[in-house]
């Protein structure tokens, strides 16, 4: 069974987060929540949530994937912390799957993953951010090897059924997604 990490950052974007979480357990892929800290998660809304660990715990495991909800100031507090930080880097030495959507691809800028990189994000998130060879797309999803973003809320649900299908099988996608009675 596929294990992944979703850091929850103070500030998240609650319904990528949530969205995220459910939909892959669902496809019964093991998810680790963790928070930066072991306070209750107040996300961008004003939603409650607790993690099932702490970062620091969290660290101690091995995962497929990391996948980072956006949300503001959620995403500035993801990139500041040095743990995502180094997180990042040791994922994309051992060539795991990092997934970011909304502003937290501006979180694999600051860890130099972008370089020559195909991404979407939430409009202007990467504006500040000089990044050598970057193509921006306007796509709900891109894929650029095992880099993968996502716009924003609106396509929390396509992001994550992807990222289902990378870690598991085009079947377990299409079986969480016709239980959603998504419209064709």
């Amino acid at each position: 069974m596929p294990k992944v990490l979703v850091p929850l950052a103070q500030g998240c974007e609650e319904l990528e987060a949530i969205t995220v979480i459910d939909l892959m357990r669902r496809a019964e892929i093991d998810v680790v929540t963790a928070g930066l800290d072991d306070e209750p998660i107040v996300c961008s809304r004003g939603t409650l949530m607790i993690a099932d660990t702490t970062i620091d715990s969290a660290l101690d495991d091995d995962y497929d994937m990391v996948v980072l909800p956006g949300g503001l100031p959620g995403a500035n507090n993801l990139e500041k912390d040095s743990r995502i930080q180094g997180l990042l880097v040791n994922m994309s030495n051992n060539d795991k799957y990092i997934a970011a959507i909304c502003a937290a691809p501006k979180v694999l800028a600051t860890a130099g993953l972008l370089v020559d990189r195909k991404v979407t994000c939430y409009p202007g998130a990467l504006k500040d951010y000089a990044i050598d060879g970057l193509v921006y797309e306007e796509k709900s999803v891109v894929i650029d090897g095992k880099i993968i973003t996502s716009r924003g809320p609106g396509t929390a649900m396509d992001f994550t059924l992807e990222l289902i299908e990378i870690l598991t099988t085009q079947a377990k996608r299409q079986e969480v997604e016709s239980a959603l009675q998504r419209p064709a």
